[in-house]
């Protein structure tokens, strides 16, 4: 299929530049990029002067299969991912039995490329069931397609265990991605500490646990040379570090949540629990220092975090609610807040949303390049609605900008050049 998509603003990640162009798509990659003269027999798609841009590659969306369906489906999250311009998901391991044999692997990539109309990449278990003692068969598990080993929240607290998970997947050039949190100082938290946890009688965690898990992982680094990624980094405290280690060579990077990017820890209002995200949102000052880090590039990957959870689990008291918010059809327009406020560009974002992760992970999405998979997203972002969570695709409904005011549509999405989502622009 060839198609011509006219009068866009293409919004380039890797020139960090937006220009009025045409797209062409043949065989499902990018042909021409400019004005590129439609050729015969070709679909022509007027984009009227909205924004085109690489699929939003989303790195640590939880998905329910196996083990918890009824929360999320892989069919449930693509579709919510198609509607909300993501084109790639790299989904976690932290699933029911997890992640953590070349077998279980098999079985759900097999299942997403039934279900799925986007690309589902998968990262395995970093430790057998995420527990810490022993690690994963990192080489099979590499043959059968994990692009990435992650014990998600589970921080492996032995470290000994994993100085030897990272000298052996340093060996094999494994991606490791770990979560700067110390786990006791952290435990049963549900705040950021301070006057508001205080006035509101929560369990909280210091902002300094971030602060000494990365340092911790860091060390480990620094000590077996691994390629390591911080999958969300929340706190001003961490940032100097984090520079630190970028200047004196590491392979490392570091991601951050569209949560934390726009909410802060005064969103919890009235015990609202749509709003206890994992690690739980941070000041404004924290907030503001980790939007200024994108800006930057210090902090290379935004994420949405997706976490998938049922109403009973949700339903609870503050310090007894699951923690996690759905977020693959709100990521866009939550963004899009950074875009509105001055903040970040829409090349920044793409950058962080798009190319840095595609990059990181090897992938060859998240570009607007001639030669490049055509995973594009149409999109306005000027488009004003008020969310209604019951409308989104996702299984699960919790998300803790239900009812508010946002803007950024999605109006189409394409895979491999096929489109997945939207009618005529």
């Amino acid at each position: 299929m060839t198609t011509l998509l006219t009068n866009a603003r293409l919004i380039d990640p890797e020139a960090l530049t937006e220009t009025a162009g045409s797209l062409l798509i043949e065989n499902g990659q990018i042909a021409a990029i400019g004005d590129a003269p439609a050729p015969k027999g070709a679909t022509t798609i007027d984009c009227r002067g909205k924004c085109l841009a690489p699929g939003i590659v989303d790195l640590g969306v939880k998905i329910g299969e196996p083990g918890e369906r009824h929360k999320e489906s892989f069919r449930s999250a693509a579709l919510a991912a198609a509607a909300g311009g993501v084109t790639t998901i790299i989904a976690r391991p932290d699933t029911n039995p997890a992640i953590d044999t070349p077998e279980v692997l098999e079985f759900v990539t097999r299942r997403a490329a039934e279900a799925s109309p986007v690309r589902i990449r998968h990262m395995a278990a970093l430790t057998k069931g995420r527990e810490g003692r022993e690690m994963t068969e990192i080489g099979f598990l590499l043959d059968a397609g994990a692009v990435a080993f992650t014990d998600c929240d589970h921080v492996v607290s032995d470290t000994k265990v994993l100085a030897r998970a990272l000298t052996y997947a340093k060996s094999l050039g494994a991606l490791v991605m770990g979560h700067p949190q110390e786990p006791v100082l952290s435990a049963g938290a549900a705040t950021t500490s301070g006057k508001f946890a205080s006035l509101r009688g929560l369990p909280s965690v210091s902002p300094m646990a971030e602060r000494i898990g990365f340092d911790r992982d860091m060390g480990l680094i620094e000590m077996t040379g691994a390629k390591y990624h911080f999958d969300q980094i929340t706190t001003a405290r961490a940032l100097p570090p984090l520079e630190r280690a970028k200047r004196n060579g590491f392979d490392v990077t570091a991601g951050t949540s569209i949560h934390h990017l726009t909410l802060n820890e005064f969103d919890v209002g009235d015990y609202r629990t749509f709003f206890k995200v994992k690690p739980p949102l941070r000041s404004e000052d924290d907030r503001v220092a980790a939007v200024e880090a994108v800006a930057s590039g210090l902090i290379d990957i935004i994420s949405s975090m997706h976490t998938p959870q049922d109403e009973e689990s949700k339903r609870l008291p503050f310090e007894e609610a699951a923690s996690g918010a759905v977020a693959l059809e709100t990521f866009l327009p939550a963004a899009m807040r950074l875009y509105h406020a001055g903040q970040l560009t829409l090349p920044q974002l793409f950058r962080a949303m798009a190319l840095n992760p595609a990059k990181r992970l090897g992938l060859p999405q998240g570009r607007l390049a001639v030669g490049a998979p055509a995973d594009l997203v149409l999109f306005d972002p000027d488009a004003p609605f008020v969310l209604d969570r019951f409308t989104l695709r996702s299984k699960s409904k919790n998300t803790p900008f239900d009812g508010q005011r946002m803007e950024g549509r999605v109006i189409g999405t394409w895979v491999d050049g096929i489109r997945v989502f939207g009618g005529e622009a």
